[in-house]
């Protein structure tokens, strides 16, 4: 018995995580745009999936582009960070300027928590 649980362990450890199985064609290509998106740009959840669902951008399906995005294992905070250091670079930001900016449902689309985090950590607060 004792094996049995230590074998469904490794082999549960080691196989591909079920969403990786079943992405679908479409699914697939928003994921490697995402990976594009992500190595150019810290995106929010909100805006990666505006970005590959919105017909300015690569119009995926907004069903496959969540699916796509959702798949990947990303860390929001560090993304915050990431565009807040990109405002930064660019102009002068209060911490509570940044902060709006990056929570805006029209600027970045982070949480409220990830904006904050992500102001700090860059620095405007």
């Amino acid at each position: 018995m004792k094996f049995l649980k230590l074998s469904l362990i490794a082999a549960l450890l080691t196989a591909e995580p079920t969403w990786a199985q079943s992405l679908t064609g479409p699914q697939n290509n928003a994921v490697r745009s995402a990976k594009q998106y992500l190595n150019i740009s810290g995106f929010s959840r909100r805006g990666l999936i505006r970005q590959l669902s919105s017909d300015a951008g690569d119009g995926y399906d907004i069903a496959d582009a969540t699916v796509a995005v959702d798949s990947l294992n990303i860390d929001w905070n560090k993304q915050a960070i990431r565009s807040a250091k990109q405002y930064l670079s660019i102009s002068g930001f209060s911490c509570k300027g940044l902060i709006r900016q990056l929570s805006s449902s029209a600027g970045d689309g982070y949480t409220e928590s990830q904006a904050t985090y992500g102001a700090q950590q860059a620095g405007a607060c």
